[in-house]
């Protein structure tokens, strides 16, 4: 049986026919659909409605009810989740900034309190959209396979439900409908449009004996298939449960955060209770000794760590949005910095993703004996004219490129899998594949290219070399890469050698792995993260996904992506400029250094007021400007990558 080479660098769906059903749409959560965005927004308004007023000096019955109404919104969530923690015996940081704005409060430290109370509400929003989002991309991409299914029974047609359909059931599909299971061709001949799931550029050709898979699209020819494999175990069952189960691989960094924050939350809180509660035995008096547990919490409380980290993420994250790439959060972001090993998908990704003739052959002596290169390309043209497969498109934009008439063709008929003929100029053209590989078509495919033959009147009189292209500025984008991540980049792809090749030479990689399942792509992420080298993955297709999720960061292609790829990637190049990847990476790394420089500023002044507090008097005036002092050093030092400058240094760091 023979078995189609899977590329998984393409993902947008594409009409092999008119007639093509359009994707199912993607399941998309509103963003006010989530309780946590919507008591963030609540809190941050009411926030922004009673910090000028309280500036301005207005009455505490002006601004107090929308404190309260910030800190009830904001607080009561990350509290309640605290308190049902403690019942577990575990204590967690967002009750301890709960409690620390409280504090604030109890003392009239308002609006350190609201700003506490906002950062968090706002950042357990963003988590829980970006996990919402993913999910509903996953869930999504269960609905590319149809709900119902056509079997063939002893009596006829017999309409069933897609999951009562079992292993050796004979299925028909019609032109322009999605297969709805995996299985194989016994009868029929078409062009099926596999870009959802196997990402290869052009619709693949199948006849009785080949492979085919759920979800994917059926062009013209009906087809009789039979069912191989059960729903759970197709194709895209296999996608789902790879993109969850190396989304889970990710606990373990997240257990190491809670634990710190499980300590320092301890911590904080034992020593503030101790302050308060060893003087107060010893016969200290009440207020003193609660303005001071209070002053400490206060300057204790992690308002300038939190900042020392986030303006400069965040502010990195602005920046490259201004300059076409998407990072979904300030972890991504740092996460970026780290990597050393970058692995590129071909199709869609180092290529433009849409083929293009790229070379004729004429198969007589010279020119004069039959027909030019322009002649050939335009009387091909014009029996490719009324087609809408790829192909066709790309030999009608070769022409018109060259500004070569396109003459209307009559007698216009397409055979699946074969080709094209008409009558153009009263001349019979033929356009389509090859009945038999002559020495020029084995040339032309040895170099990675599709070939195409051209016959006018029964003569054999060119060879179309059809391929994709090198995105521009990709070999300089792959030297950058290696530059920046210390090892040369390598090419997973599921296309063919000789094709996956052709391209890494264009670009400049050596380590070239071609004809990978997905499967075989995160087993490649998987060996070089176990090795100890933290990978970049840069894709744009369904089975980009696995990888981009199991890998230490991924890089979505953002202007053709599929939707999963997009949720599942931790960013997305929004215009398709590849250049900017290793860009992205320069300006990861300098916001790095950057929180490096924050964390040593506000690890020093909070040291400085605990230590003065501990071991002195420190007037709560004093412990507040130093507090909010080193917060606002923080927070300008971080803000510095907001400047355009920055983006074109992290340019240059990438150009070497």
């Amino acid at each position: 049986m023979a078995s189609p080479v899977l590329d998984t660098d393409r993902s947008a769906s594409r009409s092999a026919a008119p007639s093509a059903a359009p994707a199912p749409p993607a399941r998309r959560t509103r963003l006010l659909a989530l309780p946590e965005v919507r008591w963030a927004a609540l809190s941050a308004v009411a926030f922004l409605a009673a910090f000028p007023l309280d500036l301005a000096g207005a009455p505490a019955w002006a601004w107090g009810p929308l404190y309260a109404l910030c800190y009830a919104a904001g607080g009561w969530e990350p509290g309640w989740a605290g308190l049902q923690a403690l019942r577990e015996k575990s204590l967690d940081v967002d009750l301890l900034m709960v409690v620390a704005a409280l504090g604030a409060a109890s003392i009239g430290q308002f609006l350190d309190g609201g700003l506490l109370i906002v950062i968090f509400a706002v950042s357990g929003a963003l988590e829980a959209l970006a996990t919402r989002r993913t999910a509903d991309s996953v869930r999504g991409l269960l609905d590319l396979a149809p709900a119902k299914a056509v079997r063939l029974t002893d009596t006829g047609e017999e309409p069933v439900d897609v999951a009562d359909l079992r292993v050796g059931d004979l299925v028909l599909v019609r032109p322009g409908e999605r297969l709805p299971a995996d299985g194989t061709v016994l009868d029929g001949a078409g062009d099926v449009d596999q870009a959802t799931i196997t990402g290869e550029p052009l619709p693949a050709a199948k006849a009785p004996g080949d492979e085919v898979f759920a979800g994917t699209l059926n062009g013209t020819g009906a087809l009789r298939v039979r069912v191989d494999k059960d729903a759970s175990e197709s194709v895209i069952a296999r996608i789902v449960a790879m993109v969850e189960e190396a989304s889970a691989t990710k606990a373990p960094t997240q257990l190491f955060i809670e634990k710190i924050e499980q300590r320092y939350s301890v911590g904080v809180v034992v020593a503030t209770l101790a302050l308060f509660a060893v003087p107060l035995a010893l016969g200290a008096e009440f207020t003193e000794t609660l303005l001071r547990a209070m002053t400490f919490m206060i300057v204790a409380s992690p308002c300038a760590v939190v900042l020392a980290t986030m303006p400069p993420l965040l502010s990195a994250i602005a920046n490259a949005g201004r300059h076409g790439v998407l990072v979904k959060s300030a972890v991504v972001m740092e996460r970026l910095g780290q990597v050393d090993r970058v692995a590129l998908d071909k199709t869609g990704t180092l290529t433009e993703g849409a083929p293009r003739v790229t070379g004729i052959r004429l198969l007589n002596d010279t020119e004069t004996d039959t027909v030019t290169e322009s002649e050939v390309l335009s009387l091909a043209a014009a029996a490719e004219l009324p087609s809408e497969h790829p192909l066709a498109r790309a030999v009608v934009a070769a022409a018109r490129e060259r500004d070569l008439p396109v003459p209307a063709a009559t007698d216009f008929a397409s055979t699946p899998g074969v080709g094209v003929r008409a009558l153009v100029e009263g001349r019979k053209v033929t356009v389509g594949r090859p009945e038999a590989p002559s020495d020029t078509v084995r040339e032309v495919e040895a170099e990675g290219r599709t070939a195409v033959v051209v016959t006018v009147d029964s003569t054999p009189v060119a060879v179309l070399g059809v391929a994709d292209r090198l995105r521009d500025g990709a070999p300089a984008a792959v030297a950058a890469l290696a530059r920046l991540s210390g090892t040369a980049p390598a090419l997973l792809t599921g296309d063919n050698e000789a094709a996956a090749r052709r391209i890494a030479a264009e670009a400049g990689i050596e380590d070239v792995r071609a004809g990978l399942l997905p499967e075989d792509k995160v087993a490649a992420v998987r060996a070089w993260e176990r090795a100890g080298q933290r990978t970049l993955v840069v894709g744009d297709g369904v089975n980009d996904a696995p990888a981009l999720a199991a890998a230490h960061s991924g890089v979505a292609m953002g202007r053709a992506g599929s939707d999963l790829a997009l949720e599942t990637a931790d960013a997305v190049v929004v215009r398709d400029e590849l250049a900017t990847v290793p860009a992205v990476v320069a300006l990861s790394r300098r916001a790095r250094t950057l929180v490096v420089q924050n964390l040593v500023i506000a690890g020093v002044c909070i040291g400085a007021l605990v230590v003065w507090d501990l071991a002195g008097h420190l007037p709560l005036p004093l412990g507040v400007a130093g507090h909010e002092g080193s917060t606002v050093l923080v927070g300008l030092n971080g803000l510095r990558l907001l400047r355009e400058s920055a983006w074109r240094k992290a340019l240059a760091a990438a150009s070497g």
